[in-house]
């Protein structure tokens, strides 16, 4: 991919309606019940350790990790395990999930301690064990992105604080309110891979956080706070790794290929908050906002928590919701129903009233340009279009269909109000088809 192929100013800007940007995080109490599934992760599904009946507590083992690239969960409510039954996910899918009656104590399980972290092959053993996944919103189990044999090919940490997407502000109040996590857990990971810099990226519109980061920094010249334009997709991963070291991430390959380890600011603070106390991943710093919810807030809620309850604690509806969303208005994904849980990778709960939750009637596409303009991949959805139409999975892939990242600028710029990320998700898949197909119909 040509260096013009990612312009830093490419995106799009978006209003940022940062309404709870100023209010510290408040913990809502223990839920009656929480509903853990155990699909929270990109890989292989946990696999269930406990059955009905069963008493656990706060940080227990409920269900281990399925494979290399899984993750372990753990009990987020002392309670009674009431059932393992499958539940059906926001994206349709079936997968088992953990049901838990609180007893409303909170018992910590006696059995957790603090690991020892002195190679960066603990480390990697030490952020498996805590159950921690990418918690931007990807879900990626971040164990994976310290198993690195070389620790040579590390030329650069980066931390993204850039949080661009609308509404979201968790990753604004685990900056300010938990630097101190932030720094320990930067100056860990730096002294176990030995990097040349160190970037934090955060878009300018932070400038709280900026100032405390740079002061707590001040004394470390490898720290490096980089004030970022706030132009939506700042914190994809290709995106922000270019606008700090300005290496650029090839298609199908992976940030460590261009010496890079990028780690979400929220991440790095769950992973040294587990290293110092021994608590693994149990609740979420979440988000909850949008037009029709009474009281928006900053809420640390239990994984596993019903949405119900969670809006619930912030006062309930001021009109009725039309639309709920997991995540942003960017990339966030509909919910069904208010009985879905608060997951590992959920960072926001946007409830919207029906004034703001309309779909707007499409039309034909005009050629404008404004996608291929505002594309950061400079990917040309026109001719994505043509080829996904065409069902011809050679011309996707020479349109490089598989680096888009499903951000949404496209479509939020796009006067037609064609769909074109959805088009893109489904032209993947003839791609993968047409792939597969070459390699005679091995996967």
């Amino acid at each position: 991919m040509l260096k013009s192929f990612l312009d830093p100013l490419s995106g799009v800007h978006v209003p940022h309606r940062k309404n709870t940007a100023h209010l510290e995080a408040v913990r809502m109490p223990p839920p009656e019940s929480v509903v853990i599934p155990t699909v929270m992760h990109i890989g292989a599904p946990a696999k269930p350790v406990v059955k009905a009946g069963d008493k656990v507590a706060v940080g227990q083992l409920i269900a281990e990790p399925g494979g290399f690239i899984s993750a372990p969960i753990h009990a987020s409510v002392s309670g009674t395990v009431k059932k393992v039954e499958d539940v059906v996910l926001s994206n349709g899918r079936q997968a088992p999930a953990i049901y838990i009656d609180s007893d409303g104590e909170m018992r910590p399980f006696e059995g957790l301690k603090k690991p020892e972290v002195d190679s960066l092959s603990a480390l990697a053993d030490a952020v498996r064990e805590s159950g921690i996944v990418g918690l931007g919103g990807a879900g990626f189990p971040t164990s994976v992105k310290f198993a690195i044999k070389d620790v040579s090919k590390v030329e650069f940490i980066v931390i993204n604080g850039a949080e661009c997407e609308p509404y979201i502000t968790s990753d604004t109040r685990t900056m300010l309110d938990f630097t101190d996590l932030i720094v320990s857990g930067v100056h860990r990971v730096s002294a176990l891979t030995d990097p040349k810099a160190v970037y934090i990226g955060v878009e300018k519109n932070k400038p709280k956080a900026i100032k405390k980061l740079r002061e707590m920094f001040k004394d470390d010249p490898k720290v490096i706070v980089k004030g970022l334009p706030p132009m939506y997709p700042q914190g994809g991963e290709k995106v922000l790794i270019y606008n700090t070291t300005g290496r650029i991430v090839p298609e199908g390959k992976l940030p460590l290929d261009v010496g890079v380890v990028i780690l979400n600011v929220t991440t790095l603070a769950n992973i040294e908050r587990y290293i110092t106390t021994g608590m693994p991943l149990v609740e979420k710093l979440i988000t909850v906002d949008g037009s029709a919810v009474k009281e928006p807030k900053n809420v640390f809620v239990p994984i596993g928590t019903r949405l119900s309850d969670v809006f619930e604690f912030c006062g309930g509806f001021k009109a009725e919701p039309k639309k709920i969303l997991y995540g942003g208005p960017m990339m966030g994904t509909a919910v069904p129903d208010l009985t879905v849980p608060v997951i590992k990778n959920t960072n926001a709960v946007l409830a919207f009233a029906e004034k703001d939750a309309g779909v707007p009637e499409e039309t034909p596409c005009i050629r404008c340009g404004n996608c291929v303009n505002h594309c950061p991949m400079r990917l040309n959805p026109p001719a994505i279009a043509k080829a996904f139409n065409n069902k011809d999975g050679e011309a996707l892939y020479r349109q490089r269909v598989n680096l888009c990242m499903e951000c949404g600028a496209c479509s939020f710029i796009c006067p037609a109000h064609q769909p074109i990320v959805q088009r893109h998700k489904l032209a993947k898949i003839v791609l993968r088809d047409w792939q597969n197909a070459q390699k005679g119909g091995k996967a």
